[in-house]
């Protein structure tokens, strides 16, 4: 495998940026090849058969654009069947739950956690039973939140409705008292202002993209296919299965450059 190759990450859409962000920053010589589905994004409601459906497709197209590993920068996506991508295909496969939780679970003091999600997600349980598994000392608190996806989409996350459903979705989280809320969706990074004004500074948002960045890093040192930095410049490179206007918006946005993002239609 070429140590020059670019990373691949995928998304339902736009929230997978987030990654993308914090590679640029913890990862600066590494290039990127991302896939958004905004075609059929949300994953959140769908049957997880589906969805790795889905997921399938993309990472067969990824490899078709020489990426050395793949970051399944969805919560969604990473619940349905990370373990069932892994073992499909040969290249290294990460997922966003498993850094946010291991964060999450070194912040606490309280041993009271909060989690929210995509409807699919929260009712995985993919969460709960992992810091279950890892500390069964700390209760947790999770609270599906489907709107999320659609004001980060649609870039509404300064408007009072954000603001309002913010409000509505974390009330149970304000009563628990909890010290820790897990982002368990690579969205709502973008929504994290709101997010704090609502839960105040005594809790704080624990970025799954933060820490998944974090994990590439290391996953890359440990298997040597970190680009070496005489690698020369070559462009990021950006697909969607939708219109790429909204995408190309938000991205530059997000990512402070210009997007230019291309439409690709899956089978």
């Amino acid at each position: 495998m070429d140590r020059n190759h670019a990373i691949g990450v995928l998304d339902s859409g736009v929230g997978g940026l987030t990654v993308v962000r914090e590679i640029f920053r913890q990862l600066p010589e590494e290039r990127i090849v991302y896939f958004g589905d905004t075609a059929r994004m949300p994953y959140g409601p769908r049957p997880h058969e589906e969805v790795r459906d889905f997921v399938r497709q993309i990472i067969l197209f990824l490899e078709t654009q020489d990426v050395k590993m793949i970051i399944v920068a969805c919560n969604s996506a990473t619940a349905a069947g990370l373990p069932s991508y892994q073992t499909e295909f040969s290249l290294p496969i990460l997922g966003v739950i498993e850094p946010g939780v291991r964060a999450a679970l070194c912040h606490t003091r309280t041993k009271r956690v909060g989690v929210i999600g995509t409807t699919g997600t929260i009712a995985s349980r993919a969460y709960e039973k992992l810091i279950g598994k890892l500390d069964s000392a700390v209760s947790v608190v999770s609270q599906a939140c489907p709107l999320l996806v659609l004001i980060v989409e649609n870039d509404l996350t300064e408007t009072p409705e954000a603001l309002r459903v913010a409000e509505e979705y974390l009330h149970t989280m304000r009563e628990a008292e909890i010290d820790a809320l897990i982002l368990g969706c690579t969205h709502y990074p973008l929504m994290s202002g709101v997010l704090a004004k609502v839960l105040g500074p005594g809790v704080r948002l624990i970025s799954s993209a933060e820490e998944t960045a974090r994990e590439a890093k290391e996953v890359l040192q440990s298997l040597a296919l970190e680009r070496a930095a005489s690698a020369g410049e070559d462009r990021h490179r950006f697909f969607v299965s939708g219109n790429p206007s909204t995408f190309k918006a938000v991205g530059k946005k997000l990512l402070c450059r210009e997007v230019n993002a291309y439409q690709v239609l899956l089978p």
